[in-house]
């Protein structure tokens, strides 16, 4: 089949400039605009919306049929038969594992889970307080200091250590962060429990008296990790990328990614969800919000619904829509005034005109975002949770760019200030 091609035609010149066209397994055909430099011109996409920056086989999403696809597997059949570790195998190698393999890869999570020991007084230098996302993106940026004995990235063995490492600590320094800042001792985490259920037993566990981990709620928290896991290139993804461009360790990309997540745009969405339902107050002041939201000529928004990507219902928010009613009724929180809140706004969305026509459905921070504040889950660790979920997904894209040949990151820019001019003295301005 021959090459597909573009032609790109400027006005006032007479040549053509012909661009090949790529195709991918899914989605839109790429232009390659990577010779185009060499013609004088360079491209200008505020934001990137509309320029690949990378292959990848790891993610695909077509946000107007509302589809996710985590290496050829649909979100919605991996939330329903698999689990947030399977997934993480799968992520990063490719495949699903077998029974071996599976039995195999929990077992060496579970048994990288603790911290190294000096760690414990590394926290001691944030105050208490502090916000749990700062505390995270140093910790998680130190580790290359604790764990230097595998740092080659060019060793294939050594990028599988540090990989098995990071998922595994990452939910022990998680909760680490969350006790230092609310003055609780930390605990450590137990090898008979699951991913999710470990998270929770060292997040609410305390060593005065035994803490017996919900089930129902340790199933939640599985499904949050899985439906976070990956998303593409995202801000987040596309900055550990960015940093890994350079040869940085991999610990130092994903304290990026972190401080990139804590956007409120990004992976504080969900927090402003809650604080957004706070300011709402109770289902009688709803209307005046909606109104407002409404309201073309009013700039404030409903946090919550619609998305960047997906213009159908995100499929991650009808997985995650039904967690969210099995944790109501298993905690019976029907009478929370919040929560009734919320649940109202979803009713509203799901059935209004206005909302249905412009696609604005309950997306997967509004769900996570009440699921997790009925958990007990402090606000300020939601994105704390989201960059735990989030990390299976930063490591298979890093190690996915630094697998092959690779070019360090360095976009371009539309430059629009002063030109030339000469140096005045002091003296004479």
């Amino acid at each position: 089949m021959a090459q597909k091609t573009a032609q790109l035609s400027i006005d006032g010149h007479s040549e053509t400039i012909t661009l090949p066209v790529h195709t991918g397994t899914e989605g839109p055909d790429v232009i390659d605009i990577g010779k185009l430099t060499a013609q004088g011109y360079f491209t200008y996409d505020p934001g990137f919306v509309s320029t690949a920056a990378c292959e990848s086989s790891i993610t695909y999403i077509d946000g107007d049929q509302g589809i996710l696809l985590h290496r050829g597997y649909p979100i919605e059949q991996l939330a329903e038969h698999s689990n947030y570790l399977e997934l993480c195998y799968l992520l990063i190698n490719g495949e699903l594992p077998n029974a071996e393999q599976q039995s195999t890869y929990v077992d060496t999570i579970k048994h990288h889970t603790m911290v190294h020991e000096q760690l414990r007084f590394f926290f001691n230098g944030f105050r208490r307080g502090a916000h749990p996302m700062a505390i995270l993106c140093g910790v998680v940026g130190a580790l290359s200091a604790f764990y230097h004995d595998s740092l080659d990235i060019d060793d294939e063995t050594h990028r599988q250590i540090t990989t098995n490492r990071l998922i595994a600590k990452m939910p022990t320094l998680a909760a680490m962060s969350h006790k230092h800042a609310s003055g609780q001792p930390f605990m450590y985490p137990r090898n008979d429990l699951s991913y999710a259920a470990n998270f929770l037993y060292m997040m609410f566990g305390n060593p005065c008296e035994e803490y017996v981990v919900n089930p129902v709620l340790a199933k939640a928290m599985d499904r949050i990790f899985l439906l976070h896991a990956d998303h593409e290139q995202n801000a987040s993804t596309s900055t550990v990328r960015l940093a890994g461009s350079t040869g940085a360790n991999p610990y130092a990309c994903i304290a990026a990614g972190i401080s990139a997540l804590w956007g409120p745009a990004h992976g504080g969405a969900n927090e402003a969800v809650l604080k957004q339902l706070n300011e709402i107050g109770s289902v009688k002041n709803i209307d005046k919000f909606i109104k407002r939201a409404k309201d073309k000529d009013d700039p404030f928004r409903l946090m919550g619904f619609g998305h960047r990507v997906y213009k159908n219902y995100d499929p991650r928010a009808k997985v995650m829509q039904q967690t969210c009613h099995e944790v109501f009724a298993e905690l019976g929180v029907e009478e929370d005034p919040l929560l009734k809140t919320a649940q109202r706004l979803e009713q509203i969305a799901l059935e209004d005109e206005y909302f249905v026509e412009r696609k604005l459905y309950p997306n997967v921070d509004f769900y996570s975002g009440i699921i997790l504040k009925a958990m007990g889950i402090p606000v300020d660790m939601f994105t704390v949770i989201f960059a735990t979920g989030r990390t299976p997904g930063w490591i298979a894209h890093w190690n996915e760019m630094i697998s092959g040949p690779y070019k360090i990151g360095r976009p371009r820019q539309l430059y629009k200030g002063p030109t030339k001019r000469d140096y005045a003295d002091i003296k004479t301005r």
